[in-house]
């Protein structure tokens, strides 16, 4: 075994974290990562970081490889990038399902490489991604659809991104921030402010957590159309 130390985020109360000294050892199939870039999720992170996870829900949303339990103390998180310190892969930059930890040692099962062409600080987002893909299964988004994206944040954005692929949808990204009209551009897709006047959408996608944002998305939905709610509140109900 390879001893380490590393500097780990611990949420300790609500709206509460302190960054703790680890002490590890990597085992001989381990491998051991040095963190470069560290992923927050601006939904799901939240509401650990303010205490909102229901008890019913302690087991269901621990991440892979969290140490403490709900509501607190916790080390929480599962979105990193790092270079590999030994073995197979050393010197390669991998994508993990680890907390926020500056270096930590998993199996090799437990990390994914990073394509050459992608960049390490992109591929934090392979966790946004993975959700965004279900959320678009999910949809049954098919050629022709005319699709509403309502919330523009990383996951709805991506969302977006990827219904925008299908051919011959059309995709409108809704937020209340104008500035995130030259992202909807860049991800190939229309952006609007919430007052758009539509009520014909085929699939309208919820991605802003909000009760307005929800609102909103049931409004631009046209007869016999499909919403999904990409949201996920805690206990804030």
């Amino acid at each position: 075994m390879k001893a380490f130390q590393a500097r780990a985020l611990w949420i300790t109360a609500p709206e509460a974290s302190e960054i703790r000294e680890v002490n590890g050892q990597a085992a001989a199939d381990n491998v051991l990562v040095k963190t470069l870039f560290s992923g927050i999720s601006r939904g799901t992170e939240q509401l650990v970081f303010g205490g909102h996870v229901p008890p019913t829900e302690h087991e269901v949303m621990r991440a892979p490889f969290q140490d403490g339990d709900f509501p607190f103390p916790v080390k929480y998180g599962y979105a990193a990038v790092g270079e590999v310190q030994s073995g197979v892969l050393e010197g390669h930059a991998v994508f993990a399902l680890h907390p926020h930890q500056s270096h930590f040692a998993v199996p090799q099962s437990a990390i994914f490489a990073v394509p050459e062409n992608v960049p390490p600080s992109r591929a934090v987002l392979a966790a946004n991604m993975e959700t965004a893909i279900n959320i678009v299964w999910d949809a049954g988004i098919g050629p022709g659809d005319k699709v509403a994206v309502v919330g523009c944040g990383v996951v709805g954005a991506l969302a977006g991104y990827l219904a925008g692929r299908i051919p011959g949808t059309e995709v409108t990204l809704i937020d209340i921030d104008p500035d995130r009209a030259n992202l909807a551009d860049q991800l190939g897709c229309s952006f609007a402010r919430p007052d758009i006047e539509m009520d014909d959408a085929d699939v309208v996608i919820h991605a802003s957590a909000t009760d307005a944002g929800l609102a909103t998305a049931i409004g631009l939905a046209g007869v016999e159309a499909t919403i999904i709610e990409a949201s996920w509140y805690g206990t804030r109900v």
